[in-house]
């Protein structure tokens, strides 16, 4: 997959009543529950980052290479972003290929995530050691916004930082390794979503 990417994210108390909504809109669930790591690379000089890009190495039913260029941000404080997308055979190969280039892994992330689709928008349920949230994402900032009304998730709460942004700010709170965001670094920490700088949108 190659092109532009146009999404808006919301944290949420609740993925259950998201879930229940989208059923009843006869939402086709399009990848079950599903576990995923994640590996950010940068090189030396953290160029990627102090450029606002990504390049991610992705695990979850497949392994997929991803690149991301800086955001901008759109209508309605929508933001958008270059994505290039594909598969690739073996994780562990392609982790080794990225090294001989340069670049080293400098994040380290997983979350569990649904994906079900709507009328061409694609809605993902996210559960990540930090929170949960919903993101939606398609073509036009007023699809997303239609979704996003139709979940009953309130728009002017979305969330514009990334999720390894929004963990930043929570390690420096907390004392915690920013490079590593895992279900078991964070066991029986309970971050306040405050501290993060988000609100509920449901």
């Amino acid at each position: 997959m190659s092109g532009h990417e146009t999404e808006v994210k919301f944290f949420v108390r609740d993925l259950e009543p998201i879930e229940m909504r989208l059923r009843a809109l006869k939402a086709h669930l399009i990848q079950t529950r599903t576990h995923e790591t994640n590996l950010r690379f940068d090189n030396s000089n953290n160029d990627l980052r102090r450029n606002s890009r990504v390049l991610r190495l992705r695990q979850d039913e497949k392994a997929r290479f991803t690149f991301k260029g800086p955001s901008e941000e759109m209508e309605g404080g929508v933001l958008g972003r270059q994505e290039i997308e594909f598969v690739v055979e073996d994780f562990s190969n392609a982790k080794l290929f990225l090294e001989a280039l340069g670049f080293k892994p400098v994040v380290f992330y997983e979350k569990f995530r649904a994906t079900y689709e709507l009328n061409g928008i694609h809605i993902m349920l996210d559960e990540l050691p930090y929170g949960k949230f919903v993101e939606i994402e398609g073509e036009q900032v007023q699809e997303l916004r239609r979704i996003a009304d139709l979940l009953e998730l309130k728009w002017e709460n979305m969330v514009k930082a990334g999720y390894h942004a929004l963990f930043d700010r929570a390690a420096r709170k907390y004392g915690l390794e920013p490079s590593r965001l895992s279900f078991e670094a964070l066991s029986g920490v309970q971050i306040d979503p405050r501290d993060m700088e988000i609100q509920p949108a449901d």
